[in-house]
């Protein structure tokens, strides 16, 4: 029986050291697989002590590995042959990319690198392992090829094998060449392929971060980071300098936070935006890319997620010739995309539109969109006060973040004119009590304010792997789900395949729209609290967050995981 932490092999102690695993979990995998002849890495996933990305993370870290995500990999048919089928599956590893004379190897187990040897002997060609994830691995090994990804059947000319090439290549082979002086890495091809990828993984932010001894790159998918590779730190200058060259930015300052710009020319016909900031860290800067696509972040209505009511309800705000239209919500939860699809339909050659934004994320041919910079002096409210000018029909804000921004747009929507903002708050009754808190006079949000929806962002299920989820009925009915209802309830949790990330593709909105009615103005006159206006909301049939998400896990578009996920504040 281990006694010691210190007796366990690297990457265990790592993940019970991190307090991933408990200690005597540990202990117990590591006889199980004494005993037993098997693997503890298998033993962590198969009962589920660690996710297969922890374990991953885990194991590159103590091993110096890189880590890539396999599924971003397209395979060629002549390396997927180098071993065959039944050498694959005995050594449990995946060829996926020829290099000259290497080969670079996907394994997921430690104990597998002393495999490499037989790779060697099947393939003449030098291995190099990268770390992946048990769990996609043992997909590619069962499906009996290595063919994944989606670059290759975009349509697009850049290919994911090529990005491999670049991002993964292995970590003593590219110090070799930095401390000989030999070959220059290609950062500029490194770079273009990067944001190629990403546009077409369905990306909506890439995040390089420098560390003492790697490089990390991810990417954030339907709201959730994901480690993508792992390059050696000698690349972090020359990336993040290439990068800043793109953005317009100053290559020579390193202290300050910077932000830039870049336009990517996807194809013939398409440019893609990336707004982009540096942030310096103790091992050099980090490097945040947003993903500014105009044709992905404008949709129409009904794929927003709204139910009918709360799809009328939006309907008829945005129909009325003066007011206020607030969408609340944390960052990243959609509101700007709500916005814009109600922006969209607004816009037509009969409407004066101007929008101030921090910055301008979707470009609208049409509307007259102003970025802020309070550097200059041109921050929310000098916007809005030249916008009164300017013989508006429809103003938005890109956020209300003072008073003063307040009672300029409160001011614009009581004389005639539709003002569209957002609010950083939890849900739609705290925003009446937010207006109030800034110093905005009761009367004021009474008589302006008309709608206030408040929004998350959920991840859909995949519809391809998704299965019935066994849960008891007493959990059921504590997560909210009416007791006449469960004997036909269907839920439905994440499983993971090939042609999604993690069980889920893409997200949907889960809303709680609130029409400002006559007695919720009196209400807010009267100094009503949140809880008070909340409990009005639901006896005039205003469905909360909660209950929203609730039905959006009825219709089994997401899991009751995700719904807690979103809706846990």
């Amino acid at each position: 029986m281990v006694t010691s932490v210190s007796s366990f092999p690297g990457y265990v102690k790592q993940l019970v050291n991190s307090g991933i695993i408990e200690l005597e979990a540990a202990e117990r995998a590591v006889k199980e697989a004494h005993t037993n002849h098997s693997s503890i890495l298998e033993w962590f996933f198969r009962n589920r002590l660690a996710t297969a990305t922890e374990l991953a993370q885990a194991v590159g870290e103590e091993y110096g590995l890189s880590t890539i995500d396999i599924d971003a990999i397209d395979i060629r048919p002549d390396v997927a042959d180098l071993i065959t089928d039944d050498q694959k599956e005995r050594l449990k590893l995946l060829p996926l990319y020829r290099y000259e004379g290497f080969l670079m190897v996907a394994l997921a187990d430690p104990v597998c690198l002393t495999n490499m040897d037989d790779v060697k002997f099947a393939t003449g060609l030098q291995p190099y392992a990268v770390i992946v994830e048990y769990d996609k691995l043992g997909a590619h090994l069962n499906a009996g090829s290595g063919f994944s990804g989606s670059a290759a059947s975009s349509g697009m000319s850049v290919s994911t094998e090529a990005i491999t090439q670049n991002i993964a290549l292995d970590t003593q082979e590219l110090k070799k060449n930095d401390d000989a002086g030999g070959e220059e890495i290609e950062i500029t091809g490194f770079v273009d392929k990067l944001l190629a990828h990403a546009i077409n993984s369905k990306v909506s932010d890439i995040h390089i971060e420098p560390y003492e001894k790697n490089l990390r790159i991810r990417y954030r998918v339907d709201g959730i980071l994901k480690v993508i590779a792992t390059p050696p730190i000698s690349i972090a200058s020359r990336l993040t300098s290439r990068i800043k060259v793109l953005g317009r930015m100053n290559i020579s300052e390193r202290r300050v936070p910077q932000d830039g710009r870049v336009r990517f020319k996807l194809n013939e016909k398409k440019n893609i935006d990336f707004r982009v900031n540096t942030l310096p860290t103790i091992y050099g800067e980090k490097v945040v890319m947003r993903i500014l696509d105009s044709d992905s972040a404008t949709i129409g209505i009904e794929k927003l997620g709204f139910d009918p009511k709360q799809q009328s309800d939006f309907m008829d705000a945005l129909a009325k010739p003066d007011g206020m239209v607030l969408v609340t919500g944390p960052t990243g939860s959609g509101k700007t995309v709500t916005l814009y699809t109600g922006l969209g339909m607004l816009n037509t050659p009969e409407r004066n539109i101007s929008t101030a934004e921090d910055p301008v994320e979707i470009n609208m041919p049409g509307v007259n969109q102003v970025n802020v910079n309070p550097k200059v002096g041109l921050t929310f409210a000098d916007a809005l006060r030249a916008f009164l000018r300017q013989d508006p029909d429809i103003i938005m804000v890109g956020e209300i973040r003072d008073l003063e921004t307040a009672e300029i747009s409160i001011k614009a929507a009581q004389t005639g004119h539709l003002v569209l903002s957002t609010l950083h708050t939890n849900s739609a009754p705290e925003t009446l009590t937010r207006l109030l808190n800034m110093g905005v006079p009761p009367f004021n949000i009474a008589s302006s304010v008309q709608l206030i929806i408040a929004q998350r962002l959920a991840r859909r299920l995949c519809e391809h792997c998704k299965k019935r989820s066994d849960i008891p009925e007493e959990a059921l009915l504590d997560i909210g789900f009416k007791e006449d209802e469960l004997s036909k309830l269907k839920v439905y949790e994440a499983v993971g395949c090939s042609k999604c990330s993690q069980g889920y593709k893409g997200r949907v909105g889960i809303y709680e729209a609130m029409p400002i009615s006559a007695a919720m103005g009196r209400m807010v006159m009267d100094g009503a609290n949140s809880l008070d206006i909340a409990d009005q909301a639901q006896k005039e049939g205003v469905k909360d967050l909660r209950q929203s998400g609730l039905e959006k896990v009825r219709q089994g578009v997401t899991s009751i995981t995700e719904l807690e996920r979103i809706t846990k504040d």
